[in-house]
C-alpha cells in the first residue's frame, strides 16, 4: 500500500531541502525527470550526462531519475545493470590485452521484453560494445534481431519444456539457418528473417 505523504506531497524531501535549486530545479523536480529530459539539462556535467546517454542507449530513456527499483520490470533491471557495466569501461579499454583485468560474462535473459523495435537496435549496439571491450555476452532470446546479430548460436529443442532441451542446432546465424530437417524451428525463421532482410 502506497500512501502520499502529506507533509512533501511525495517529493520525497523537506521544504528547505526543496528550497535549494540548480538552474531553477529543484531535487524533487529532478527526480521527476525522464532520463531524455535529464540529458539535456545536465549536459554541462560531464560525467552525469555519460551515465544518462548510457541509459538512453539501452532504450531506458523514459524511466524517470526517482524511479523505484521495484517498479521496474525484469528487462529494465537487467539492462541498468549493463549500464553500471558500461560506464565503467574506458574508450579502446579491452581487458584480454591488459592482462590485468579480466573479461566477465554476462547473462541476459530476454532483454528485449516490451521493448520498442528502435530501442532493440540500440540494445544490440551496447551488447556489441561489451563484446567489443573483451567481455562475453550470453543471451536468452527470441528475438530475431538479436539472434542474427549472435557470433554463436545454440538453438536447444526440438520443443519446449519436457519435449526439449536438446541442443539441435548451433553455429553462426548463418549456419543455423541453413540447417536442414525439423528439428530446429529456430533455423526456419531465422532462415525466412535473413533472407528478408538481405533483401
Amino acid at each position: 500500500v502506497k500512501v502520499l505523504c502529506d507533509s512533501c506531497g511525495g517529493r520525497r524531501f523537506n521544504a528547505e531541502t526543496l528550497a535549494v535549486q540548480h538552474r531553477g530545479r529543484n531535487i524533487g523536480d529532478v527526480l521527476a525527470m525522464s532520463v531524455d529530459e535529464a540529458v539535456e539539462f545536465f549536459a554541462a556535467h560531464p560525467r552525469i550526462h555519460h551515465a544518462l546517454r548510457l541509459l538512453q542507449d539501452v532504450g531506458l530513456g523514459y524511466l524517470t531519475l526517482g524511479q523505484q527499483s521495484p517498479t521496474l520490470s525484469g528487462g529494465e533491471a537487467q539492462r541498468i545493470k549493463l549500464v553500471t557495466e558500461l560506464a565503467r569501461i574506458r574508450p579502446g579499454q579491452d581487458p584480454r590485452r591488459t592482462g590485468k583485468v579480466p573479461g566477465t560474462v554476462y547473462v541476459l535473459d530476454e532483454p528485449t521484453v516490451g521493448l520498442h523495435m528502435a530501442d532493440v537496435e540500440k540494445l544490440i549496439r551496447v551488447l556489441h560494445r561489451l563484446v567489443d571491450a573483451g567481455h562475453t555476452v550470453v543471451v536468452i532470446e527470441h528475438n530475431l534481431d538479436v539472434i542474427a546479430e549472435a557470433d554463436w548460436l545454440l538453438d536447444l529443442g526440438p520443443e519446449g519444456g519436457s519435449g526439449g532441451g536438446r541442443i539441435v542446432a548451433q553455429g553462426s546465424p548463418e549456419t543455423v539457418a541453413a540447417a536442414k530437417g525439423k528439428s530446429s524451428h529456430t533455423a526456419r525463421v531465422l532462415r525466412k528473417f535473413l533472407e528478408e532482410r538481405a533483401s
